[in-house]
């Protein structure tokens, strides 16, 4: 298959850095957004007609929801527990990088989030007699991004 410029991605080949750690299992990565405020400027103009421009304000943060199935990964674990058992948020503020590869395994994109730090954890559905994989998902906030 042909890539290059105006050849899209797919989006199955991605990989997670918790810092130095690589995330395993790795379900999903969803609701990836952040965003730039939109300020209203009102002028009246010299012939008294009202004008609005729209100036760019304060970048915001924003979130991500990482779905991965449940596993023995410390680091990952000891991550969580920094923020929901020690209550030590400013400790579990971390980089992470989403990468999006090419069908060759090799890094095409690099979505760095910086001081990202866990904001919700849904446990698995437990269900006896279903065949399931378990998943966790886990919400994660962000104060800035940079792509490369």
């Amino acid at each position: 298959m042909p890539e290059g410029p105006g050849y899209a991605i797919a989006t199955h080949i991605f990989s997670v850095q918790l810092g130095s750690y690589e995330v395993e299992s790795l379900q999903e990565v969803s609701g990836l957004s952040f965003e730039v405020d939109s300020i209203d400027h009102n002028e009246v103009t010299r012939t008294g007609q009202l004008l609005v421009r729209k100036l760019a304000g304060a970048r915001k943060g924003g979130e991500v929801t990482i779905g991965r199935g449940l596993d023995k990964s410390e680091a990952f674990t000891d991550w969580l527990n920094q923020t929901f058992i020690k209550g030590d948020v400013s400790a579990a503020r971390m980089a992470i990088s989403i990468i999006v590869k090419d069908s060759e395994n090799r890094p095409v994109r690099t979505i760095n989030l910086k001081n990202a730090w866990v904001k919700k954890w849904d446990g698995p559905t437990l269900k006896a007699g279903d065949s399931q994989a378990a998943i966790e998902k886990v919400t994660i906030v962000f104060e800035d991004v940079e792509i490369t």
